[in-house]
């Protein structure tokens, strides 16, 4: 409805109704002319209608929606299925074009604004979360291993004769293979134990430019968001260092963005040294289904060199979706959830630690991770070292996921390199361990259910563990033949 419309309506209704209605709906549009005038995350959340107004004003603008559209191409926005229509808001195109994730298309108006303007609202939160330097950001419809993929293809052609990327360990299967995708030699190198902690070895990440040679390295591949005992990457140490050695920087901060100190890391590297971009996942920091990343850095040409990398058009889903959220939730309703989660993270330190005790272990303490936790588990591992990963199987058959239960010793080989100790971040950590996270929407009642029914499982393991050992003492009090045999089984 504009104005002309309404002026014709006040012939069939009251002038005075068709006036109020005016109002309630230039209400809505006066939201969204200030989103297309600033770019930025609104501060209050839109309603669920101003949102789909704004969304069915896009659609409109493209052409497989035009009233008498005649298309004789072989992508014309064509859906069999008006349920898929309508779970995309009849934005069919996508984003981007053939050679450029990041332009405009002729015949999708409204997904073109809708690409533009969300990349502009994700770099404005990217900055409210703490990275206020941030230059320029974009939504790619993969998730953070291939998006890391795409960084490294990207720098291939700035240094074309690198053949390495130097790793700070970490034991997430998609990091590493993120750069064999791409055809790079991953050199791993080892953390330092400090404390219970697991750290960045700088000299050892020194000796190895030097062995190399820096003109064969692509870059560091460093991390922030991890798993405890692991704690984020010296970053400030390690920007500092590509800057010295001209070494370009990419920074993993998978589920950082919840972090205001993965956050602050990432803007100090910057501004002490060299970071070339970071990436971070949607779904793991803005609470939106898996599929989609972003792209970021400080330097704008060379994240544009990026998603010109991107080949072909790209779907538009992740970028909607991450828009919606953000519209929704408005910058407070974000800030709250980070707000929330970081409080969240001090009462689920305080439970596990008391859990801990109860039951003869121990928080391992592990400070500078601000979302990860982690609690020993030597008592199980004392008995067997079935014991430790049957814990994790009755957490998950007992509904509590996200939990993991690292037992000692594993290997996993990936490409070529076998890492042993896999899943502890090293190859001789002090113990086994449990971790929980408190990541964002995490409540306090996932905490206290989590709380009980992890204790219930460590009962019933401590109490079949005694019931075995009793067993075993019985047996081995009779025939020695017997017994040997009993004792095989128990052992």
């Amino acid at each position: 409805m504009n104005s002309e419309n309404f002026t014709i309506s006040e012939r069939i209704v009251s002038p005075s109704y068709i006036r109020q209605g005016s109002q309630a709906r230039r209400s809505h549009e006066q939201l969204i002319r200030h989103l297309l005038e600033q770019g930025k995350c609104p501060e209050e959340g839109w309603s669920e209608s101003t949102v789909e107004l704004f969304l069915n004003e896009l659609a409109v603008m493209d052409s497989n929606n035009y009233l008498g559209n005649c298309g004789v191409g072989e992508r014309e926005g064509r859906v069999a299925s008006s349920l898929v229509a309508r779970r995309h808001y009849r934005l069919i195109h996508g984003i981007g074009r053939s050679g450029d994730i990041a332009a405009i298309q002729p015949k999708a108006a409204g997904s073109s604004l809708l690409n533009k303007l969300t990349n502009s609202v994700v770099l404005d939160v990217l900055k409210l979360a703490g990275v206020r330097s941030v230059a320029s950001c974009f939504v790619v419809p993969m998730a953070t291993g291939m998006s890391l993929t795409l960084c490294f293809l990207t720098l291939r052609h700035r240094r074309p004769k690198a053949r390495y990327i130097i790793w700070p360990r970490i034991d997430q299967k998609s990091c590493f293979k993120s750069m064999i995708t791409a055809g790079f030699e991953p050199v791993v190198v080892e953390n330092v134990l400090e404390g219970d902690e697991l750290r960045t070895d700088l000299e050892a990440v020194k000796r190895k430019i030097e062995e190399l040679g820096a003109e064969n390295v692509l870059c560091v591949h460093s991390t922030t968001s991890c798993f405890a005992p692991r704690v984020p990457d010296r970053l400030e140490e390690l920007a500092a260092l590509c800057a010295e050695t001209d070494i370009p920087h990419i920074v993993n901060n998978a589920y950082g963005v919840q972090s205001s100190k993965c956050m602050h890391l990432i803007q100090q590297g910057a501004r002490v040294g060299r970071i070339d971009a970071f990436v971070q996942s949607l779904d793991k920091n803005f609470m939106v289904p898996v599929g989609g990343a972003i792209i970021a850095g400080f330097d704008e040409a060379f994240i544009q060199e990026i998603s010109k990398m991107y080949p072909g058009r790209a779907s538009a889903s992740p970028s909607l979706d991450v828009l919606i959220t953000l519209l929704t939730l408005g910058a407070s309703g974000y800030k709250k959830y980070l707000s929330e989660r970081k409080e969240i993270y001090s009462f689920l330190a305080q439970e596990l630690k008391t859990l801990a005790s109860t039951h003869g272990e121990r928080l391992l303490h592990t400070p500078h991770n601000p979302i990860s936790l982690a609690m020993s588990l030597d008592g199980l591992q004392a008995g067997s070292d079935k014991a430790v990963t049957q814990l994790g199987s009755m957490l998950f058959t007992r509904q509590v996921s996200g939990a993991r239960v690292i037992p000692l010793g594993k290997e996993q080989t990936i490409g070529s390199h076998t890492f042993r100790g896999f899943m502890s971040h090293s190859e001789s950590y002090p113990c086994p361990y449990l971790n929980a996270a408190s990541a964002v929407g995490i409540t306090r009642e996932d905490v206290t259910t989590c709380m009980k029914r992890l204790d219930k499982c460590l009962k019933t393991l401590k109490k079949d563990r005694g019931f075995l050992l009793q067993r075993g003492s019985q047996v081995c009090s009779g025939s020695g033949s017997v017994g040997s045999q009993h004792m095989l089984v128990i052992l």
